[in-house]
């Protein structure tokens, strides 16, 4: 051929190649185009385009074959073979005799059913960095020449921006289904309390984004740490009562134990691997967390090799942490509803508000920090907590739900699990407030709501940042006896919708005391009707503020019990006492 008809064929190969990639950016149609304008432009039989996926360990491959055109799918490990020294030199290649090549991997060749004869491959470079590898297989009328490689050079360009490009938008829009997806999913999950319906909601929506052939969640018994299978997808009907793990047996059983994914590329490979089905080639194993407690184990499982990898894991982590709350939640109500005595009741009741409150008071530096919660003998939902975010960051919450008894244990349940999934998110303060008012909107019963304060506490640099959630002010008493009421914020949690919330930062100086409180240490009222009220509170602090912050507290409670006749019931006194130490 001469030199002005290879120019000319490869501007013509070069417009095409505009036009077609031009044409479509959805990934699969456009690799099949890339694979017949590349058998075209050197007159090859097969053409097989590598792609490397930076959260996998093996390469993507696509293959076409002449005369049908038909596709197939492999997937390869890289660094080997031809495709491996094209990668590492970035420089192209051509093998004349591809059946002595010792680079020329057989068993490849019997994976996408081709014999190679000569082979010319090629690097794909996008934007500086490794996208892929494009071979031709075999010339129809012989062997590829420097004129062959000098069009595929030519057209190379183009393709590595084409398949990087298809490959990005395939990833933005995959990315945004999968937001989509955990939204809807979202929205499903926080508005049932059926365990059944739930677990099915999250299997059924991960397929939609997951493919798998067998799909379980499995959930810890408290009791005998055992896994037990309570929703099940693809496995033989007869056998799902059965699928129970037994703990310390199984990759189930090692998520629960280290509370980290596992991913199984190759079930065979994996001596943990319950022989659950014949056909399955590999699997991947999803905690589900709450407040850092594996409480069960979303398992998938495919009929394919290396199936899974870490972006899957991600997706799958982000569905179990939805996951977790609903559980639980659903769990909670189950267990309420099979109570039938109210005094059985009351007493499943009282244990889930007593599990929420802390054990110990915290330890922080320069700080003493304790908290009260005395109960009333009925269930109330007062609520405190110490939250643990960060290296001198504490975050402290106090919370007062609606109503008593069972449904409030459950309201608070719901409470406490939002607020700590979204503290753990990172979010702002006031975005935190906002999520959890949209949940408990969504969840709760009309009617009923939460008021609460919630605040992080930085030891450092003696700064707490706060919102308060319709609450009673918690008393800021200064070291010079001047009183500040922590007011800012927004409206109680759980009635209205699309709130917005504020934030306020405050130094918190040597001698300050801060005391938070629910209505249950204020509204308490004498017998000529006298309520013990702000200002009462306020001069008790101020009486006892020298005092330790244990000792502020006793005083509180005292001045409170003392104030009201012995024939009174008591609500629930609930506080946090806060007292910066003298330097």
């Amino acid at each position: 051929m001469s030199e002005k008809v290879q120019h000319t064929r490869t501007e013509k190969l070069l417009l095409e190649a505009a036009r077609v990639f031009n044409s479509t950016m959805d990934y699969e149609e456009l690799i099949q185009l890339v694979l017949r304008l590349v058998m075209k432009a050197v007159d090859a039989e097969s053409a097989l385009v590598y792609r490397f996926d930076p959260n996998r360990p093996g390469m993507n491959i696509r293959h076409m074959k002449s005369p049908e055109f038909t596709v197939s799918k492999a997937v390869r490990e890289p660094g080997t073979g031809i495709v491996g020294w094209v990668a590492q030199h970035r420089e192209p290649i051509i093998v004349a005799d591809a059946r002595n090549d010792p680079r020329i991997d057989k068993e490849f060749q019997e994976v996408v059913g081709t014999e190679f004869r000569t082979v010319i491959s090629l690097p794909l470079v996008g934007k500086g960095h490794m996208i892929g590898v494009v071979e031709a297989i075999n010339k129809a009328d012989g062997e590829f020449t420097e004129e062959d490689l000098d069009i595929l050079t030519g057209l190379n360009n183009q393709i590595a921006v084409a398949v990087d490009n298809a490959h990005l938008y395939r990833k933005v829009k995959r990315e945004a289904l999968q937001k989509n997806l955990l939204y809807e999913t979202g929205k499903k999950l926080s508005g049932s309390l059926s365990l059944d319906e739930v677990l099915r909601t999250i299997l059924d929506s991960l397929k939609q984004a997951v493919d798998y052939n067998l799909g379980a969640v499995f959930l810890v018994d408290d009791v005998s740490g055992d896994m037990r299978s309570i929703y099940t997808v693809g496995y033989d009907p007869s056998s799902n009562a059965n699928l129970r793990v037994k703990f310390g047996q199984g990759i189930v059983s090692a998520v629960v134990t280290d509370g980290e994914s596992i991913i199984v590329p190759d079930v065979e490979a994996d001596e943990r691997y319950f022989d659950n089905s014949t056909s399955t080639r590999s699997e991947i194993a999803v905690p589900i967390q709450v407040d850092d407690r594996v409480i069960g184990v979303i398992n998938l499982e495919s009929d394919q090799l290396d199936a899974y990898g870490d972006r899957d894991a991600s997706l799958i982590l982000a569905f179990a942490s939805q996951a977790g709350i609903s559980v639980e939640r659903a769990r909670l109500h189950e267990n309420l509803l099979a109570a039938r005595k109210l005094e059985e009741q009351l007493n499943v009741a009282r244990e889930i508000q007593r599990s929420f409150l802390p054990d110990i008071d915290p330890d922080i530096s320069g700080y003493e920090v304790t908290g009260r919660n005395i109960s009333s003998g009925q269930v109330g939902g007062d609520y405190y907590d110490f939250i643990h975010i960060v290296e001198q960051h504490t975050g402290i919450a106090i919370a007062d739900v609606s109503g008593k008894g069972i449904p409030a244990a459950l309201i608070m349940a719901s409470f406490r699990a939002s607020l700590i999934a979204e503290i753990r998110n990172n979010y702002s303060i006031r975005t935190i407030g906002e999520k959890v008012n949209s949940l408990l909107k969504e969840s709760v019963e009309p009617g009923n709501y939460v008021t609460g304060v919630y605040g992080v506490l930085d030891s450092k640099n003696h700064i707490l940042t706060f919102s308060n959630f319709g609450h009673n002010p918690p008393i800021l008493l200064r070291e010079g006896s001047e009183v500040e009421y922590l007011r800012e914020g927004g409206p109680v949690l759980g009635v209205t919708d699309g709130v917005a919330f504020e934030e306020r930062a405050l130094v918190i100086n040597p001698g300050d005391v801060l005391v938070l409180y629910t209505d249950g240490v204020t509204e308490v009222f004498a017998e000529d009707g006298a309520e013990f009220g702000l200002s009462r509170l306020v001069d008790t602090i101020r009486e006892h503020r020298l005092k330790p912050a244990t000792a502020i507290a006793d005083a509180i409670y005292t001045a409170v019990t003392e104030f009201a006749p012995k024939s009174y019931t008591f609500d629930d006194l609930t506080m946090v006492v806060v007292k910066r130490l003298q330097k």
